[in-house]
């Protein structure tokens, strides 16, 4: 374990990068490995039952006997269920996102749980910082999935959270490359998450259409919609056009709820439906060019984290 970052010695981990919990990606075997590999694996237990959510915990831990978390959607109706099943199970790292932390850290830190809260405004920051939380996500627009609505950067958003709360920041958004890492660092981040990068881990679940259409995108062929539900970035494809089609109809906030419908994103990546799904990845795809094991990821993430800063070193002024 790197005992000089305040991040890795937080959670109990090698290396200062987190995988984020990405539905209908990141179950067991993925956190397994990236948690065997030195990192903090995420399950993603937004679109998991219970009895799913506690399966994927048992086949990390048959994995590795690591640290790994559990990221839980405030939002949705399940979270006091999942805080329960990861106590049950003996998880005691969460990452919350999607909801006011205020109204489950303190309950979460009398029960023994290190907390994180994904933000994407300095407001949001403070507000979890003042919650008791122990670190911050602070995740940019150019991330995939759900998103903030003021489209703030990761590299203006990191230094300025940074500035602003006095726990550990972790950066997020467009980072899939140890040079990206440094750069975070450099902002003023005590860590990394990095989600869209592990879509292509050969044990992630995601559809193998969909890691394709991920492979083969390219720059400008994600954008981040549908503001008035809830915004999210999404890989250009069939419903993504539709959503477009429904703007230009001047649809109403009612309309575009009944053309996201159910299901979709579990259509997309999970089950391969590239037309009908919906496809969230981040704008870092266009620099992702192949599939391999999630161990192998790290290990890569850290020679080029380790490069770039010798390569840095020489040039200063």
């Amino acid at each position: 374990m790197n005992n000089s970052n305040p991040v890795c010695k937080l959670l109990g981990i090698k290396y200062p990068i987190i995988q984020g919990g990405m539905a209908w990606i990141s179950g067991g075997g993925l956190v397994g490995a990236v948690s065997a590999a030195g990192g903090l694996g995420v399950i993603g237990s937004g679109s998991m039952t219970a009895d799913l959510l506690r399966h994927h915990i048992r086949k990390a831990r048959s994995i590795t006997d690591r640290p790994f978390a559990v990221n839980v959607p405030m939002m949705y109706h399940r979270t006091e269920e999942t805080i329960n099943i990861m106590e049950e199970e003996g998880v005691k790292i969460i990452i919350t996102s999607a909801g006011n932390p205020a109204a489950f850290t303190s309950s979460l830190k009398e029960r023994g749980f290190i907390v994180m809260h994904v933000v994407s405004s300095v407001r949001q920051a403070i507000k979890a910082a003042q919650s008791g939380v122990d670190a911050v996500i602070a995740e940019g627009f150019e991330a995939g999935g759900h998103n903030g609505k003021q489209e703030t950067t990761t590299m203006v958003l990191v230094p300025a959270v940074a500035a602003a709360v006095d726990i550990p920041v972790i950066a997020a958004g467009g980072i899939a490359s140890g040079e990206a890492m440094a750069a975070a660092m450099a902002l003023g981040a005590k860590a990394v998450q990095i989600g869209s990068l592990f879509i292509a881990a050969d044990e992630s679940s995601a559809h193998e259409a969909f890691v394709d259409a991920v492979l083969a995108a390219d720059e400008g062929d994600t954008m981040l919609t549908l503001k008035e539900l809830s915004p999210v970035r999404l890989l250009k494809g069939q419903f993504y056009d539709q959503v477009q089609e429904a703007y230009k109809n001047h649809a109403t906030v009612e309309e575009l709820r009944e053309l996201l419908g159910r299901g979709r994103a579990r259509e997309g990546m999970l089950c391969g439906n590239l037309d009908k799904g919906e496809l969230e990845v981040g704008q870092v795809c266009m620099m992702m060019k192949k599939r391999m094991p999630a161990g192998e990821m790290i290990k890569e993430l850290i020679e080029q984290y380790n490069s770039t800063l010798d390569r840095m070193k020489g040039m200063g002024v």
